[in-house]
């Protein structure tokens, strides 16, 4: 397949002194690139934020029932 890619001057003269040097076509070189990219993105586990809860999970919310008048006294409190 074909495809059209806009590369910096220099970063395509890079890739072509590269590619020669080497002794394989550009298109191999990029190809190599492409996949070395994708295969450490795939490798890359996701983060897990870590839980900081606080107090026991299994006791009753403190502010269930509460109306938004109640939270905003406690939250703001005279101000």
């Amino acid at each position: 397949m074909k495809i059209t890619l806009d590369i910096y001057d220099v970063l395509l003269s890079r890739a072509r002194s590269h590619a020669k040097l080497a002794g394989r076509p550009l298109r191999v070189l990029v190809e190599d690139g492409l996949k070395q990219v994708l295969a450490a993105d795939s490798t890359r586990q996701k983060y897990t934020l870590p839980d900081l809860s606080v107090g026991n999970p299994d006791s009753r919310d403190p502010l269930e029932g509460c109306s938004w008048q109640d939270m905003r006294q406690l939250i703001h409190g005279d101000r």
